[in-house]
């Protein structure tokens, strides 16, 4: 066989020889280690190293062919398939870096006619270390050089008319040294402050980070507060930026506040429109005066959450608020919305709602107002079609464990209200506590070894991408942890794999442009996870803000079946590194997998399209965005022959998609005369629907001609009135 680059060494016996020699291998498995090498092939101490460990693989024929059937040893009864098409890869993650001897592909019937094995060290970049131009199948010995901790067989051509296909791929080498493992659990760090009732000084520390946390919008400060289970009397925790305050027990009525958990917007004079990045989780909390006060906008959760009273959505004088998110969580009395634009209740109960302004939608809420859109603006669906939790921190008895709650189909109410939750805990030895400072070549090191990740509170700089292989991982944040990528990296990549559980973090992009801050599934993925999805809760990303930083594209979302519940994507109008090319971020958020469903999305300011839809199936109940403000004119927002770029765009492509309250706003205040076509983009095909759909012009900076396509009355005036469309088509 001809070849480019490092020589390689190829056996290939007759295909009868080879099928028996194959059984005969399989009996003689010894130590871990299976000799694939004929005798006469002299290879120096080789040691498998790729057996068992994490796989992915650019697609898979179905679920039964995963990239990870390929390295379990079984020579004979699992294989990877990729799709029927050229250009499919599969990858092993070696978990550090090794010296390469050379690599065994032990083919099923669809071979590969030219293929490549590269090697790298982050997973991102790739160096080509043996070429194979004119395979003809069966087990190819192919000799290997130099290092790398990620082996990918890149495969170009195929020889038939399926896909590739491997009953084995196995990659030997040396490693350098023994890495001693990472060990798990341990203590949070000094930036979780937990308490129990008899802890001294617990308003003082409240009161302290509070001082240093309440105008420290682009701040570095992280910190979380977690309350062991029990009774605190006369607390008043007022909550700042990148604070999180939680239960430690296992429902939220285990740990009570007398007293209050409070926002509001003093810092900003009453105006609570920037009271970003902060939650509440896993908590009773009985207001002093029957109604507890949380005037917040994007990014700030409220999940699992009792209270004894009343909830006030408002800042103190009724200033404007542009929140929010509640989930899980039950109101004893009524919620009063007031002056808060949009909102959206998911999966709880609640004792009644006040008022609506622009956009107020509810799915699974027991309380919750009937649907009456457009007037008042309530849009409300009786369940959720799937939700599931996220996952939290607390203890049992003396012990840490993570507790990741049970998925629900058509849920109504919250998950911990009648008897115990559903759903399985884990013990924080399973987790690489991660505290400032940690790398990412140490984050992976854990995630290959099997490990799960706690973030506690900080903000982490990586320089490689944090690559997530193993189903059921679960990532979770505490703080507002917060991820850098430098040197334009992925910060995050997540295989196609089952359950993973990403978590209360924030991605802040670098300088340096990043093509995708967060990837969920390789391009081209195409395994079935219905039963057991990734979710991705409380993940942040921001670009600009706290400093210059470019992202063509925030979030990818290209696996099958994720649940995306509760995100803010935002290229940042303020803050320090914020301009039309500053911060440039073309895109926010695109969907490529099927069946995934968007709970609570708010995405805002991208150059050009913030949302993209390409997946069948997609669903979104609530939406809230806001146009770039910075556009310079009309000519930079041009889409060819279309006035700007639509706020959610489904693609023309897509055959069934559905949404429920979606909202966008213009504010165009460099240039008011701006005008956008839509601000939504949708086929007018019979299983693409839409229900309550608006568009605002905040003043009158821009405007809309339409709602969705040609449809819905355009806005004008400075009086800052919705236009609205009921239902599409």
């Amino acid at each position: 066989m001809s070849s480019v680059g490092s020589p390689p060494v190829f056996r290939r016996p007759a295909s009868a020889v080879r099928r028996a020699t194959v059984g005969a291998l399989v009996s003689s498995l010894a130590g871990g280690l299976l000799a694939l090498v004929p005798a006469t092939t002299a290879h120096a101490a080789p040691t498998l190293l790729s057996q068992g460990r994490p796989a992915t693989a650019s697609s898979t024929e179905g679920a039964s062919f995963s990239a990870g059937a390929a390295l379990d040893g079984d020579l004979t009864g699992t294989r990877w398939a990729s799709s029927w098409q050229d250009a499919q890869w599969i990858q092993v993650d070696l978990g550090s870096s090794a010296t390469l001897s050379h690599a065994v592909l032990t083919w099923e019937a669809a071979y590969g006619k030219s293929y490549d094995i590269q090697a790298s060290e982050n997973g991102t970049d790739w160096r080509t270390v043996t070429s194979v131009t004119a395979g003809d199948g069966g087990t190819d010995d192919v000799t290997l050089s130099g290092t790398g901790r990620y082996i990918r067989m890149n495969g170009l051509t195929r020889a038939t008319g399926y896909g590739f296909s491997l009953w084995e791929f196995q990659v030997y080498g040396t490693t350098g040294g023994t890495v001693p493992p990472l060990p798990g659990g341990g203590d949070l760090g000094p930036n979780v402050h937990v308490v129990d009732p008899s802890t001294p000084g617990i308003q003082a520390k409240l009161d302290q980070v509070f001082q240093e946390q309440e105008s420290a919008q682009f701040g570095s400060g992280r910190h979380a507060f977690l309350f062991k289970p029990g009774t605190y009397n006369g607390l008043n925790a007022q909550i700042g930026f990148y604070t999180q305050i939680a239960g430690l027990g296992l429902r939220p009525d285990d740990t009570t506040i007398n007293g209050d958990v409070t926002v509001d917007a003093g810092w900003f004079n009453g105006n609570a429109t920037q009271n970003f990045w902060r939650g509440a989780e896993n908590l009773a909390v009985a207001p002093v005066n029957g109604t507890d006060r949380w005037a917040v906008s994007q990014a700030s959760s409220f999940r699992r959450m009792h209270v004894k009273g009343g909830l006030n959505l408002a800042p103190d004088g009724y200033g404007w608020a542009s929140g929010g998110y509640i989930a899980d969580s039950k109101i004893d009395g009524q919620i009063g919305n007031y002056s808060q634009q949009q909102w959206y209740t998911r999966d709880s109960s609640i004792g009644g709602w006040s008022n609506s302004v622009w956009n107020q939608v509810f799915s699974g809420v027991e309380g919750a107002p009937a649907t009456s859109f457009p007037e008042p603006r309530y849009t409300t669906l009786d369940t959720t079609p799937v939700s599931r939790e996220k996952p939290f921190l607390y203890l049992d008895g003396n012990e840490y464990k993570v507790f990741t709650p049970a998925k629900r189909v058509n849920a109504r109410g919250t998950s911990w209200t009648n008897g115990t939750p559903q759903g399985e805990s884990f013990p924080l030895s399973q987790f690489y506590v991660v505290k400032p400072g940690a790398t990412a070549a140490t984050i992976n090191q854990a995630l290959a070894q099997g490990l799960h990740l706690l973030f506690t509170p900080g903000v982490y700089h990586v320089d490689q991408t944090i690559n997530v292989n193993r189903a059921n991982t679960i990532v979770l944040g505490l703080g507002l942890a917060t991820i850098i990528p430098d040197n334009g990296v992925t910060a995050m990549k997540v295989a196609d794999v089952d359950g993973v559980r990403l978590a209360g973090f924030l991605i802040d992009a670098g300088p340096v442009n990043s093509p995708v801050l967060l990837e969920i599934g390789p391009q081209n993925a195409a395994a079935d996870h219905a039963a057991n999805p990734t979710t991705v809760q409380d993940v942040y990303v921001r670009i600009g803000g706290a400093g210059a930083g470019k992202a063509t594209t925030s979030i990818v979302v290209n696996s099958d079946d994720t649940i995306v519940d509760h995100t803010w994507v935002w290229r940042a109008d303020h803050g320090e590194g914020v301009g039309w090319e500053t911060n440039r971020a073309d895109y926010g958020v695109r969907v490529n997998g099927d069946d995934v469903l968007a709970t609570g999305l708010f995405v805002e300011h991208f150059n050009k399209y913030d949302v993209e839809w390409y997946g069948e199936r997609g669903r979104t109940i609530f939406f809230q965005n806001e146009k770039a403000y910075d556009a310079p004119n009309q000519a930079a927002i041009q889409n060819g022959s279309t006035k700007g770029y639509a706020a959610y765009r489904v693609d023309d492509s897509v055959n069934t998609h559905e949404g429920w309250g979606l909202g966008s706003y213009c504010y165009y205040n460099v240039d008011p005369t701006i005008r956008q076509d839509h601000g939504f983009k949708a086929p007018a095909k019979p299983g693409v629907r839409f229900h309550s759909l608006l568009t605002v012009s905040l003043g009158g900076n821009g405007h809309f001609d339409h709602v969705i396509n040609g449809i819905g009355a355009p806005t004008e005036g400075t009086s800052t009135v919705p236009s609205t469309v009921v239902n599409f088509p």
